[in-house]
Formats: C-alpha cells, sequence, structure tokens
C-alpha cells in the first residue's frame, strides 16, 4: 500500500480532470453502477476545544482505465479546522491500495462537482456570474464556474474582505468583479454560488432572475440554510447528489416549509445526466450540494491511477 502525498495530488490532480471524473462517477450513480456510504459523524469536546471525526466512502465499478475500487473518506475537526485522508481498496483482491492526503483534492471535488452541475444545468448564454463568501470555496467556485460558462463578471458578495477578494479574482481572471450587496447579487446574476457559513438565508429568493442557476454549498448540517423558501418554490429544478444525504444534511431542504419542494422537482445529479431533462429559458434550477463520499472516491481513484498504483 502507497501512502500519496498532498504534493503528489498537487503534482498529477487539474481542476479539468476533477470534473471529468466526477461526471462520469455521477453517471455510475445515476445507472444504479455506484453505491454511497453516507457519511457518519461522533463530536466531544476536550478542554472546551470541539472535536468531530466524520467518515464517508463509495464503491464505483471500472470505467475504462480506471479500475472498481471501494473507498473512504476519513476526516477530523478541531475547532473548525480540517484535515482529510481517503484510502483506496481494490474492488477485485479487496486490498488496500493507498492511502491519500486529501486536503487539496477536498478543496477542488466541491467546485468540480458544481460545475458539472453548472455545464448540465446554466444557461449557455450567463453572462453574470456572483459569489457569496470569501474563502476557499468561494474563490474554487469562481474559478471552477469560469471554466464551463464564459462570464462577461463577476460579482462578491462576503460580510468581509469583499474588496480584496474581487481584486484577487479580477486578477487570476482576467474578468471585471466588482463588491456588491447580496440584493445586487442575486438580482442580476445568471450563476450564483453561495459558499459561506451563514445559517440563515443569505437574500431574498425573490429577487433572482428567471432562467438562473443557484448552486448552494455552505452548509452539510441539518440546522444551516443560504437558501430561503422564496427561491425554492420558484425552482424548477431542485437537484441534489443523492436524496439520501440531502435528506439527513441539507439545512436549506429540511428546514423547508413541507409543500415548499413538490417531489417530482426533486431529482439527483446523476439521474439528470444520464436521463437529461428539458430546463426552459425561464426556469430557475438550484443545486444543494452537501458533499458525498462518491467524489472523494473518483478524484482518489484517478490520482492513484495516474501515479501507477491502480
Amino acid at each position: 500500500m502507497r501512502l500519496i502525498s498532498e504534493a503528489e495530488v498537487a503534482a498529477v490532480l487539474d481542476p479539468a480532470s476533477a470534473v471529468d471524473a466526477l461526471r462520469a462517477a455521477f453517471a455510475q450513480h445515476g445507472r444504479g453502477q455506484a453505491q454511497v456510504l453516507a457519511r457518519h459523524r461522533a463530536t466531544s469536546t476536550r478542554g472546551g476545544t470541539a472535536l468531530a471525526i466524520s467518515a464517508m466512502g463509495a464503491i464505483l465499478e471500472a470505467d475504462g482505465d480506471l479500475p472498481a475500487v471501494l473507498g473512504t473518506k476519513v476526516y477530523s475537526a478541531r475547532n473548525g479546522r480540517y484535515h482529510f485522508l481517503v484510502s483506496l481498496f481494490s474492488a477485485d483482491t479487496g486490498a488496500a491500495l493507498a492511502t491519500l492526503e486529501a486536503n487539496e483534492f477536498t478543496r477542488l471535488r466541491t467546485a468540480a462537482a458544481t460545475a458539472v452541475a453548472a455545464d448540465l444545468l446554466a444557461l449557455p448564454e450567463a453572462k453574470t456570474l456572483a459569489v457569496f463568501g470569501a474563502g476557499i470555496q468561494a474563490r474554487a467556485h469562481a474559478q471552477a464556474l469560469s471554466r464551463v460558462r464564459r462570464f462577461e463578471q463577476l460579482l462578491v458578495c462576503a460580510r468581509s474582505g469583499a474588496e480584496a477578494f474581487a481584486a484577487e479574482l479580477q486578477a487570476a481572471l482576467g474578468l471585471p468583479v466588482r463588491a456588491v450587496d447580496a440584493a445586487t447579487a442575486a438580482a442580476r446574476a445568471d450563476v450564483i454560488a453561495t459558499a459561506t457559513r451563514s445559517a440563515t438565508p443569505l437574500f431574498d429568493g425573490g429577487l433572482v432572475k428567471p432562467g438562473a442557476f443557484v448552486a448552494a454549498v455552505g452548509s452539510s448540517t441539518r440546522s444551516a440554510r443560504e437558501l430561503d423558501d422564496a427561491l425554492l418554490a420558484r425552482a424548477a429544478l431542485v437537484v441534489v447528489e443523492w436524496h439520501a444525504a440531502a435528506q439527513q444534511e441539507a439545512g436549506d431542504l429540511v428546514l423547508a416549509a413541507p409543500v415548499v419542494i413538490a417531489p417530482e422537482r426533486l431529482v439527483e445529479l446523476g439521474e439528470l445526466i444520464v436521463n437529461p431533462r428539458p430546463r426552459g429559458p425561464q426556469d430557475i434550477v438550484v443545486y444543494k450540494s452537501v458533499g458525498i463520499g462518491l467524489e472523494d472516491v473518483a478524484l482518489a481513484r484517478l490520482v492513484a491511477h495516474r501515479l501507477g498504483v491502480c
């Protein structure tokens, strides 16, 4: 078994390949070929320090040159700071193949999964991107979404550091970037990504323009939400990675009023990849991500294969 370092992951994993790998993994899931292990958490406190240990995973069938694997992701949290590992096993022999330091592709995988959804569901002519937040995932989403749509401008809304973040993104992406308030970002954007730690909705969903694609990725707990009932009620589709995880962890959906999301409007991303649904130009589409083990195992397998491990 091989230990794969963070530096090795960064050397062989690029954003475009991450998107391709996740699209293929979600397609497997949509066909019923991939199985997902739900996240499990244990929490404690030690000397006033908040501690948690979490685990999740997946089983993937072979895909081209990539072998069938079983994998688990485990990570610690100490006062909100995380450290991630993924272990891969051969589906053919059951033997351990590798353990990977996974901070780098945890950063990549959430934004790459959103890019898969946006490439499928955002209008091709989308011109304005709005990002809520100024942290690691906000930056990763601005970069990932800019690869799947030709935006003409980017709007940033954050409780602190918005101006500096806007300047950083403008230099990195070569697009005009402005720091704006929440109402302006919600009303003007064709694509919206929320990547915050807010426990309550960030904006009035009635402001969102018809045809917008909205990705909410900031929370994976039942008690926090970034989107309100007004937006969810307007959405023609509410797309999730996996129904079971969304029902347990997506506060945006769990905290919504019971009648807001009709069952026929709630659909898994993999199902849409395999069997696309028509999307009208005025339809609002919401993608709610909580992160599932399928994503981590798919990227770990790709990295291990590129390093000659499997």
